[in-house]
């Protein structure tokens, strides 16, 4: 049997390094698109056997170029998206809705047999926010052109290599009290990555259609759970204070200023909205999917970067306290 050919945009990040693994493993080759080849190919080549991965350099709307890969391809997905927007045509629009009608667009022109898109979650909710519009656009451009579309909505998605976890451990570190917008209360549904790879793999293999499903972890989490959660695994204690709307979009305005901002007023506005899921789709549960990492129990794998004493910080204490028995 002829191995399928992946399109992947999007292969360098947590969620595609992941997949890549997991679909070379089972018979699927992949090409990936980098807009970097020199900075990102290293780590991504070491994700699969030789013969199983490509890596070619293109940025998203050289067209001419990326035409070319679609005359190979069986599936494509799209797992591109970003958090803030910045200049150089890297906003909302372009990312989200420009880029994913055009791939729909390819994919109907070379008879693609799927298209995967990764969306989010919660983005119905947020009329407010220029992320989740851009987001929802984007949705409908894709299934305008392209029917034969899967789009995945996942709640925040975790890993040792996220944005999430790892950029809220790091200020939890440093900062010796934390905001709570909204009081904290507003709830998550985290999805660990491999169980989302999981899901996009299932799809692929199984041949499923559905068209939009949301994608969740096992647990349901408030902000300020979450928070409590990290600050017990680092052994951090923190005052953690609810912070009013109006301080909150003022330190907002003022961390758009910097390159990586923690927070912008569109993702305090997103802040707002739950995360969970909405029940108007179906969800990797219903599909045969189930999530099955808990929070805790993977956060504690990689948590020990943010420990007085790092890797080591769990025998040292063991060490001491059998010196204390003696």
């Amino acid at each position: 049997m002829k191995a399928k050919n992946c399109l992947i945009f999007g292969g360098s990040g947590q969620i595609g390094r992941n997949l890549i693994r997991k679909l070379t493993k089972n018979n699927y080759k992949v090409t990936v698109v980098t807009r970097n080849i020199h900075q990102k190919s290293y780590i991504i080549k070491t994700q699969a056997n030789a013969g199983y991965i490509d890596i070619v350099e293109s940025k998203i709307f050289e067209e001419n170029k990326i035409r070319e890969l679609f005359k190979k391809a069986d599936i494509c997905i799209n797992l591109i998206g970003i958090l803030f927007e910045q200049k150089k045509g890297n906003t909302f629009k372009n990312i989200h809705s420009v880029f994913p009608s055009l791939l729909a667009k390819l994919c109907k022109e070379y008879n693609l047999k799927h298209f995967i898109h990764l969306s989010a979650l919660g983005i119905n909710e947020a009329e407010n926010s220029e992320y989740a519009k851009s987001k929802l656009n984007g949705e409908i451009e894709v299934l305008n052109n392209f029917p034969l579309t899967t789009i995945l909505r996942p709640s925040v998605v975790y890993s040792v290599d996220d944005n999430f976890t790892t950029n809220f451990m790091t200020l939890l570190n440093r900062l010796p009290f934390f905001p709570l917008y909204y009081s904290g209360n507003t709830k998550f549904t985290p999805i660990h990555c491999s169980d989302l790879t999981d899901v996009i793999y299932h799809i692929i293999s199984k041949n499923i259609y559905s068209k939009i499903i949301e994608c969740v972890g096992p647990e349901e989490i408030t902000f300020k759970e979450i928070l409590q959660r990290l600050l017990k695994l680092i052994n951090k204690k923190r005052i953690l204070i609810p912070l009013p709307l109006p301080l909150a979009d003022m330190s907002a305005r003022l961390f758009e200023i910097l390159p990586k901002p923690p927070l912008t007023r569109d993702q305090l506005r997103l802040l707002k909205y739950d995360n969970v899921l909405s029940g108007k789709y179906k969800s990797n549960f219903e599909i045969g999917v189930p999530s099955v990492r808990y929070f805790d129990e993977e956060v504690k794998k990689y948590c020990y970067m943010w420990r007085d004493g790092g890797q080591f910080s769990t025998e040292k204490y063991s060490f001491n306290n059998d010196l204390e028995k003696k």
